[in-house]
């Protein structure tokens, strides 16, 4: 294997310093980082969604998604673990939480579509259990 400078301004002395180590030597320890970063990125994700949910929609739909809260009776909000909740498609499900219906507010100028979507996909991880 052929070693190559990292530094090549001191090729002249390469016992001197550290810095003429092969450069896989500093680029191993690295790639493990990166990959310690990534992993939990779907978990992030899903807690975001989860976040998201708590903060945002909770508060009518209620942790259940029965819809059983205060705020769900007053405006009447429709059950997220009901077969009609259950078989709209995602599209669907992102369009009334984007642009509102009947007395549930639209969210679009609130929730960015990335946050839009993750919140949809934690209901559906509700919606299975």
């Amino acid at each position: 294997m052929t070693r190559i400078p990292v530094c090549l301004a001191q090729t002249s002395n390469p016992s001197a310093t550290p810095a003429h180590r092969p450069a896989t030597g500093r680029l191993l320890p690295a790639v493990f980082v990166a990959l310690a970063l990534l992993a939990p990125v779907a978990a992030r994700a899903q807690s975001s969604g989860a976040d998201v949910y708590k903060a945002k929609c909770q508060m009518c739909h209620g942790a259940d998604l029965k819809g059983n809260t205060p705020g769900g009776k007053m405006t009447h909000a429709q059950p997220l673990d009901s077969p009609e909740a259950i078989h709209k498609t995602d599209a669907e499900m992102i369009a009334v939480t984007r642009n509102g219906k009947e007395k549930m507010p639209a969210f679009a100028a609130k929730l960015s579509d990335a946050q839009i979507k993750s919140v949809i996909a934690y209901i559906r991880t509700l919606q299975k259990k």
